[in-house]
């Protein structure tokens, strides 16, 4: 896994998203413990609360091809400002957690890649007990 890797195909991925009314354009890239990877963008809405993440993209187009297990995530933001960190949203960071995700890739401050592991930015996620 090369996190700069992975953070430049979330860049270039979101150039994709659809985001006409916010224009903030998210790409999202994971990869899964085989080193297969999977794409996502954001998609608006105008019903707002029906448009969805670039992770739950990617989850969704992982899941599909049956995955179950991601080991990390790329998100980044090419409408963001210059030095802003995208980070998922919290229902990302619980749909994250569901597929075991330990790594989450977020453009740095100063440029280049910064990892965080996902039990930092969501402390106590929920899960079901089997």
């Amino acid at each position: 896994m090369n996190p700069d890797e992975l953070l430049a195909q979330a860049r270039e991925v979101a150039k994709r998203a659809y985001a006409p009314y916010s224009g903030f354009r998210v790409g999202a890239v994971v990869e899964t413990d085989d080193g297969s990877r999977f794409s996502g963008v954001n998609v608006e809405n105008s019903s707002y609360p029906e448009g969805w993440c670039a992770e739950t993209s990617a989850l969704a187009a992982a899941a599909t091809a049956g995955y179950r297990t991601i080991r990390a995530v790329a998100v980044a933001c090419i409408d963001a400002k210059d030095g802003t960190q995208t980070f998922p949203c919290g229902g990302c960071r619980q749909r994250l957690y569901e597929f075991g995700t330990d790594l989450v890739i977020v453009p740095g401050p100063e440029g280049g890649s910064e990892v965080y592991r996902l039990d930092d930015l969501l402390p106590h996620g929920f899960k079901l007990q089997s």
